[in-house]
């Protein structure tokens, strides 16, 4: 009789099943025929419609979908043998407990959201990786998301973090981030927000920096120590704190070594390799051309590698490049490419120490982490590298 009424009904229009349950329960078959008959129902239109919900389960096994719940996520309340039962179903399904949904009911997940403006970056990639370490430890999962350097992603990357009712967030600004109005708006609802390397610097959060300043400043006053007479700078966007940092130390370590200080020699770019052969163009039409060029970002100063190697200017003979990130590539393009180690695993490692410490968000707190550089060919002149070290 089951076997019948089941290879019967499962084809019938949805319209006639729903009339068909009507039926069978009117006849009143015993309760496990019309649990199983209708959950065989319900999972054909399932396979065409949506997934097998913890309340399918529930029907199929005829118990309560809080009893399916606990026992999916072993919870000793519930009777080893029923828990196996619940599991070998849930598995003959592929179903998994909806743990998003588990978070909204309960307000907390043990997530933690994550920002970057680019995963494909190493830096990037390097913070996330320390701050996994860490979180890991205290049962914390990460939910990653990319800005792409573009301000409205960032607003929506936030907003889907907050729906998801993640406990914190974690988070480095796009570059056309100029305003913090999305940022202020997430701080007043008390989540917890720790930011790293570019961070609204005018609002009273927790961040973990390196010493942009100085180590723009090092490597300025390394190429004047060697000899080059005309230092230009390739700056990023203005209104990320990193980038006027590092412009400041470029400027600082000039006026140190009783350089002049010359506009047309400083010039705002994107880090990309194509904003940085752009500056490049810019800056060798002047009257006299720089034989220096400290650049932002790595993406930018391989950008002027290519375009030097293009335009037959020799490297470092004739102009000195240096970067700031130590990308993957930088030891091994031609020439290697000096660069600044910004340290991305210990600023993940920190960033998750400072979200799990004990102390108000609203307090303003800045760790600051010294920079590694690392000298290569394509600023060398006339000093060993053993001797920069």
């Amino acid at each position: 009789m089951q076997k019948f009424i089941h290879k019967t009904v499962t084809g019938l229009p949805f319209k006639y099943i729903k009339k068909l349950r009507i039926n069978i329960h009117l006849f009143r078959y015993p309760k496990i025929l019309c649990n199983r008959l209708s959950f065989h129902i319900f999972a054909t239109m399932k396979r065409e419609k949506q997934h097998v919900t913890i309340h399918d389960l529930a029907r199929e096994l005829g118990i309560s979908g809080s009893t399916v719940s606990r026992a999916l996520h072993n919870n000793p309340r519930i009777s080893t043998a029923t828990r196996k039962q619940v599991q070998e179903l849930a598995a003959s399904y592929n179903f998994y407990p909806n743990s998003m949904a588990s978070s909204l009911r309960k307000g907390k997940g043990n997530t933690i959201g994550v920002i970057v403006p680019n995963i494909n970056r190493s830096f990037f990639s390097n913070i996330i990786g320390g701050v996994e370490e860490i979180l890991s430890q205290s049962g914390y999962n990460l939910m990653i998301c990319q800005s792409h350097e573009m301000l409205q992603k960032e607003k929506n990357a936030l907003l889907t973090l907050m729906n998801a009712r993640v406990d914190g967030i974690i988070m480095s600004l796009s570059m056309e981030t100029d305003t913090y109005d999305h940022i202020e708006s997430v701080l007043k609802r008390g989540v917890r927000m720790v930011f790293f390397d570019r961070i609204p610097d005018t609002l009273q959060v927790q961040s973990v920096v390196i010493n942009d300043y100085v180590a723009a400043y090092k490597l300025t006053e390394n190429l004047i120590e060697q000899g080059y007479q005309k230092p230009a700078h390739i700056a990023g966007s203005a209104n990320i704190n990193v980038y006027a940092n590092r412009k400041q130390g470029f400027i600082d370590a000039l006026k140190k070594k009783g350089m002049p200080v010359d506009n047309p020699y400083i010039v705002e770019a994107e880090m990309t390799r194509q904003g940085g052969a752009g500056a490049f163009r810019r800056l060798m039409e002047l009257p006299v051309k720089p034989d220096a060029m400290v650049c932002s970002g790595d993406l930018a100063a391989h950008g002027v590698l290519l375009a030097a190697r293009q335009t037959g200017v020799d490297v470092p003979g004739e102009l000195a490049i240096t970067g700031f990130a130590n990308e993957e590539f930088t030891p091994h393009v031609s020439p290697p490419l000096t660069s600044v180690d910004q340290r991305g695993s210990e600023i993940g490692r920190k960033a998750a120490n400072l979200f799990l410490a004990d102390e108000p968000a609203s307090v303003k707190r800045q760790l600051m982490i010294e920079p590694n550089i690392l000298f290569r060919e394509s600023s060398m002149r006339s000093v060993s590298i053993e001797n920069l070290k």
